[in-house]
């Protein structure tokens, strides 16, 4: 295999030369949300179909109840850490505007994002990439419609993104203590991240300029080193901190809506997992057929988390932290994406969901079944495509690595 030098200059014309800087692209990021927000105000006025994300109704009646002194549990379906309702209580203002605040912080998340991933691919470790390159990558995410749509609907995923993207940052300039603090805020906030920590504590390796410890106890005091002691301590200080803070002032109802309901969702609503017929019967079955002590009586749904988080919180961050850590947290989270026992792509409208969301007819079997296998086996095969690439790369640590072997590429494939 030829490989092609990262360093090889590239011929631009003077046109794009001078489109790709920071004082172009940034403003032009910000002018597509914009221009999004604005677009979003006139289809949720004069359309029956609503720009507005049905989340974003859930947050801001949340921070209403908050403004009201009382707890964000009390609207129905909000699920999600009382600093999102407490961070958007400037919609529950008098004025028309203020009810956009929230897509606006979002949207601003999603221009911090696209920065970080600039710093990000300009380090080091992200291959010193030149100003233009970065700035080409990082467009990827900066002009992204899907993506300024998704934060200008009002969905709170820019707020995770600019999280991860900032625990990247901090971990690979060993800006160790920050990262701890922001890897128990973005666990706190939603629950996904905690599948970082494999990769990032693989990651943050002692370096050796001679040979490796050999014995039990040198092993043990290596691999306990100051980085990863530290990286744990401050991540799990922050996360128990904020969980008993918010349990002392909203009692059980935080811990129920904000975690264990996720380990026993069933939502069959616009799910594109191969799991949905399954969730959609087991919604149907009545709690005393579904429920009880027996390991007998233990649904099959409830197993799914096994793949899920083997592959992408244990056997991605062992096999690929050390050869590149942005590399394995983008596989770890498409696998967890795409393992998920609920995979919500409303963007993703079939001719099947359509029929099924808005013309009320049953398409369930073979229809969505057959096309969420499909979407199922290609975002596989993407996963593939990503563990292929990464495991041609050498260490980026500060350890010395070696390309990811034959054997680790083919278990990871088969546990796809």
């Amino acid at each position: 295999m030829t490989s092609i030098s990262n360093d090889a200059p590239e011929k631009h014309s003077p046109i794009t030369r001078s489109f790709w800087t920071p004082s172009i692209v940034f403003p032009a990021a910000i002018l597509l949300r914009v221009v999004l927000l604005f677009y979003g105000l006139f289809q949720d006025a004069y359309s029956p179909l609503k720009y507005t994300d049905i989340d974003y109704f859930v947050f801001t009646d949340a921070a209403r109840y908050v403004s009201h002194g009382l707890s964000p549990y009390q609207r129905e379906t909000y699920r999600y850490t009382p600093l999102l309702a407490w961070m958007l209580l400037p919609t529950t203002w008098p004025g028309v505007g203020w009810f956009s605040f929230g897509k606006v912080i979002f949207s601003l998340a999603d221009i911090l994002a696209g920065w970080l991933i600039v710093l990000v691919l300009q380090s080091p470790t992200g291959g010193s990439m030149p100003m233009q390159k970065a700035l080409k990558f990082a467009s990827i995410w900066l002009l992204n419609p899907m993506v300024a749509t998704i934060s200008t609907r009002g969905s709170s995923e820019g707020l995770l993104g600019v999280m991860v993207m900032a625990l990247l940052w901090a971990v690979i300039h060993r800006r160790i203590l920050l990262a701890g603090v922001i890897l128990g805020l973005a666990v706190h906030f939603k629950i996904y991240p905690f599948i970082y920590t494999t990769s990032i504590v693989w990651y943050l390796e002692t370096s050796f300029d001679g040979p490796k410890p050999t014995s039990l106890s040198a092993r043990l005091k290596s691999f306990f080193n100051f980085s990863r002691v530290l990286l744990t301590v401050s991540s799990l200080l922050t996360f128990v901190i904020l969980n008993i803070l918010m349990y002392i002032l909203y009692s059980t109802p935080f811990l129920e809506e904000t975690y264990f309901h996720h380990l026993r969702r069933i939502d069959h609503r616009h799910n594109f997992s191969p799991y949905n017929i399954l969730l959609y019967l087991s919604s149907s079955t009545p709690p005393s057929q579904n429920e009880g002590p027996s390991p007998a009586k233990l649904r099959f749904e409830s197993l799914a988390f096994i793949p899920q988080l083997s592959l992408s919180a244990v056997l991605i961050p062992l096999v690929l932290a050390k050869k590149d850590l942005a590399g394995a947290m983008l596989a770890q989270t498409f696998a967890f994406v795409g393992l998920n026992k609920v995979c919500t792509s409303q963007v993703l409208w079939l001719q099947q969901g359509y029929q099924l969301e808005f013309l009320g007819k049953s398409t369930f079997f073979p229809g969505l079944w057959l096309s969420s296998l499909l979407f199922y086996a290609v975002n596989m095969w993407i996963l593939g495509i990503m563990i292929d690439d990464i495991g041609l790369k050498t260490s980026t640590s500060l350890s010395t690595g070696t390309a990811l072997s034959t054997k680790d590429k083919k278990e990871l494939k088969q546990l796809c």
